[in-house]
């Protein structure tokens, strides 16, 4: 769009908070965007229609237009990298991996290291050996797990790093043979300690910069114009500061991100974390810096349930006794209550009951009103701690591509038929009052934002939907508006960003994505992004087949 041109957008089914606009005399079919922000959204035969003029105008064609979606919990800079990396989502068994890997390999002469995502645990009948892995290549393998818990590590990787020589960092475990020596799988905090910031180390900053421009086109691609970033460090922060600057100081994608918090080595060092991300806060916050800032913390408190590293109340069923979490409740306090203290939000990655419970627990002590506290993932809840959620204001940080049936096979057999009917209860707590924030957990689950809200409103599988897997807890499933709103408004109001953000209303940012689809549950599978546009400007164009550079 030319700067000094009026975007007027007609024929239009809009999305006004509950339900899609249709043609009539009262309900809104034309959007007007003038210097970045709506102008007007109201019928088409208003009279105030007449006052516009230089406009360009855009006859919609009866598509839908939706506030752009604001991915509520990803990994930025992960899911850049991850679309370089050899993927391994839909593996069967280590040969198939093998045989991806060794494909890789082959045209790749130059690549001085193989990284891969998408592996599970059940791939490999939960082995993962270096052994399994060093006939492949002399170059190191990295091998993230699909939740990003976990790295597999061939002999080379692990040489390179230094692993035979480190003891075992708090809230982490490197799997050791019976000789002591470190066998390939290093889980929990070994990724945030050791994988990562070795990988931020050996690569370069334009490595880094080339991986965000294109997560930033993925996000455009799918309707993404926003996102909340919960795992924030400095080897992130600064690559993303890097090229904002190296972009005219404005990137095309508003983002928040909750610093990590890692175990560390004592209270001590934990506070001085939390000092880290009250300082940088200071710096980059609303006022300051309103499209790229530090709104919080984020503390992992537990595992994964597909790892039997998820903090239960009772043992897994196969007879694995739950784990300590991985932050208990004495190392929660003074942290979460410094966090508050200081302004500001706390994320809790908390998955099983028990780490459920404990993170409600800390936040009721802590937390002040409104101050918007969430708790990631919630993937299994008591009702007692579900009907808390909305009565402390705590936000419900949810993933429903997480819920989908075809990942959730080994679930039965690891919590039984009773714990079962109390996975993913988003509409409980949605029923208790409680926020939802609908995110991806990005680069662990399939980005797209469509297919996300397919499976909250479906509970059917939008990677496998042929695969007759059965929904698993339908009864907890969310309405077609109820998901758009958590992956919109919802997401917008949990960082603080509801009043610029997250609806077509007059006065907020023009951000927003038209959509050939099907208004209904079903219809959201095979909908697909047509536009993007972000302040106004058309960042993605599917007609054309590429992204459009915006102003900046």
């Amino acid at each position: 769009m030319s700067s000094n041109k009026t975007l007027v957008l007609t024929n239009g089914h809009f999305y006004t908070g509950t339900k899609i606009g249709i043609e009539s005399n009262s309900s809104p079919s034309t959007l007007i965007v003038k210097n970045g922000k709506i102008d007007y959204f109201g019928p088409s035969n208003s009279a105030t229609l007449h006052q516009y003029s230089d406009i360009e105008e855009h006859d919609l064609k009866g598509r839908y237009v939706l506030p752009s979606f604001i991915d509520a919990h990803t990994h930025f800079l992960l899911l850049g990298q991850s679309l370089a990396k050899v993927q391994l989502g839909g593996c069967k068994d280590l040969s198939e991996i093998r045989l991806r890997i060794a494909e890789y390999v082959q045209q790749n002469p130059d690549k001085e290291r193989v990284l891969c995502s998408g592996w599970m645990h059940s791939m490999t009948a939960g082995q993962a050996k270096a052994s399994m892995l060093d006939d492949l290549t002399n170059k190191p393998i990295y091998i993230d797990s699909k939740d990003l818990h976990s790295c597999w590590c061939n002999t080379p990787a692990l040489a390179e790093m230094g692993v035979q020589n480190m003891p075992d960092p708090a809230g982490g475990t490197i799997e050791r043979d019976a000789e002591g020596k470190a066998s390939g799988l290093l889980s929990e905090a070994c990724v945030l300690l050791i994988v990562w910031p070795w990988l931020a180390q050996v690569l370069s900053v334009e490595e880094k910069m080339t991986s965000l421009r294109a997560g930033i086109k993925a996000y455009h691609e799918n309707g993404v114009t926003g996102c909340i970033d919960m795992a924030m460090d400095d080897n992130s922060w600064d690559a993303i500061l890097a090229l904002r600057k190296a972009e005219g100081g404005r990137l095309p994608l508003r983002l928040a991100a909750h610093w990590c918090i890692n175990p560390g080595n004592g209270e001590a060092d934990r506070l001085k974390q939390v000092e880290r991300a009250v300082e940088l806060a200071a710096i980059y916050n609303a006022s300051t810096s309103p499209d790229l800032r530090i709104v919080g913390i984020k503390i992992i408190c537990d595992g994964v349930i597909d790892a039997c590293t998820a903090a239960l109340k009772e043992p897994y069923t196969t007879n694995v006794a739950s784990p300590e979490p991985i932050w208990t409740p004495s190392m929660l306090d003074p942290v979460v209550k410094s966090a508050c203290e200081a302004g500001l939000q706390c994320a809790l990655h908390a998955i099983g009951d028990q780490a459920v419970h404990n993170a409600v627990n800390v936040l009721e002590a802590y937390g002040q009103p409104g101050q918007r506290h969430r708790i990631e993932h919630l993937e299994l809840t008591a009702p007692e701690d579900a009907a808390r959620l909305g009565k402390l204001g705590i936000t419900a940080s949810i993933q429903p591509v997480h819920a989908d049936p075809a990942i959730l096979r080994a679930w039965p057999a690891l919590l039984g038929p009773e714990r079962i009917k109390r996975a993913f209860a988003y509409q409980d707590f949605a029923d208790h009052g409680a926020t939802l924030a609908i995110g991806s957990d990005a680069p662990t689950a399939p980005h797209p934002p469509l297919k996300n809200l397919y499976v909250a409103t479906t509970r059917r599988s939008a990677r496998y939907p042929d695969a007759g897997d059965q929904p698993v807890n339908e009864n907890f499933k969310l309405g077609i508006a109820e998901a758009v709103n958590a992956a919109t408004h919802g997401a917008a109001y949990s960082c603080f960003a509801e009043h610029r953000l997250g609806t077509l209303e007059v006065g907020k940012e023009a951000d927003f994505v038209v959509v050939e689809m099907d208004f209904q549950p079903e219809g959201l599978l095979s909908a697909k992004v047509s536009q993007t546009y972000f302040a106004g400007d058309k960042v993605f164009d599917a007609a054309t087949g590429s992204e459009e550079v915006p102003k900046m």
